[in-house]
């Protein structure tokens, strides 16, 4: 699969990477099942779709929560392990960090503000003991809180409070790196779009790169220089953020725009919706061909038989889609 027309320095590049569970039965559930991916510096990248598509446990598989079933994650030219084990994460933690989904479950109900922050530094020897009130009271300075609340417990802050607590531990290591599963899902619509902002407003301060994991479309496309459509574990769809949004190629992310609603009440209101029809396939029993067939609607016999081929259907612009292949 290409890595979607990346050009310039890539820091982070994915190659058919695969993460499989095996449940009960010997069956086998392909939860990411050959996602490649190339992301430029500096670049932030919008992962979209439906929940149970694998945005999230290719997210964790990066990071090295999940180890790899098979395929390569590459950081600055060099590979990550299969299997991360304690001294792995001490190097690669400092360089790729994660924001997680649950603002409420991420943070240590028993610790202070200054002790989540500070913990990754500390472990990594990288802030003195007599520099964690200053440190801590910039990073949350940082990220629009204020340094005399690092005595609080978690319990005591709002959920956007809390991501934004979440934020600042991430950024403490000062990574390059930084994977977002989801860091607005949770929260009020308001509240969304402070965080999003914060985080476009650090990109361009820090110099981050950023995969953003959501399957809010419009805030996707909002941040995003590229976006990335997955269904069951395979990307179908991926390239610039305003042309995948308004030019969408594959019937799986036409159907994704559709499906997004209209900010006029009115155009809303009017608006002839396409439901699509069919049941999502299981990851654990796939059948041959494509992963969508059973639910599009342009589907043709040959999608049921053969896998449709990664390819550039516009300039930076490439689909997985019988559709777009000139011979069947």
């Amino acid at each position: 699969m290409s890595n979607g027309g990346a050009r310039g320095e890539v820091i982070l590049e994915v190659k058919d990477l695969k993460k499989h569970f095996n449940v009960k039965d010997g069956k086998v559930l392909r939860a990411v099942d050959g996602v490649s991916l190339a992301v430029r510096e500096n670049e932030i990248v919008g992962l979209v779709g439906e929940s149970g598509c694998g945005k999230s446990t290719l997210g964790r598989t990066l990071v090295g929560l999940y180890d790899k079933t098979a395929g390569e994650v590459i950081y600055r030219g060099e590979k990550l392990p299969v299997r991360y084990q304690a001294d792995d994460f001490k190097k690669f933690s400092r360089q790729i960090q994660m924001i997680f989904q649950d603002p409420y479950s991420s943070l240590n109900p028993r610790m202070t503000i200054r002790e989540i922050v500070s913990e990754g530094p500390m472990i990594h020897g990288i802030w003195k003991k007599e520099e964690i009130e200053q440190k801590v009271g910039f990073w949350l300075n940082r990220v629009g809180l204020a340094a005399a609340h690092m005595s609080r417990y978690p319990h005591e802050f709002s959920g956007g409070q809390r991501q934004r607590i979440g934020i600042a531990r991430a950024l403490a290591l000062e990574p390059r790196v930084i994977v977002c599963d989801e860091p607005i899902s949770a929260l009020d619509v308001s509240v969304q779009a402070q965080v999003v902002n914060l985080l476009e407003d650090l990109k361009n301060r820090m110099g981050l790169t950023l995969l953003f994991i959501a399957h809010d479309l419009s805030m996707v496309r909002y941040i995003s220089d590229r976006m990335a459509v997955m269904y069951l574990g395979q990307m179908v769809e991926l390239g610039p953020a305003d042309e995948v949004y308004f030019r969408p190629k594959h019937p799986y992310t036409q159907s994704l725009v559709a499906s997004n609603p209209e900010a006029d009440p009115a155009k809303e209101r009017n608006r002839v919706h396409q439901i699509l029809t069919g049941e999502i396939p299981s990851p654990v029993n796939l059948k041959p061909g494509c992963r969508f067939a059973g639910r599009c609607p342009k589907a043709m016999p040959i999608c049921s038989v053969d896998e449709p081929k990664w390819k550039e259907v516009a300039k930076e612009h490439f689909a997985a889609c019988h559709l777009f292949e000139t011979t069947h």
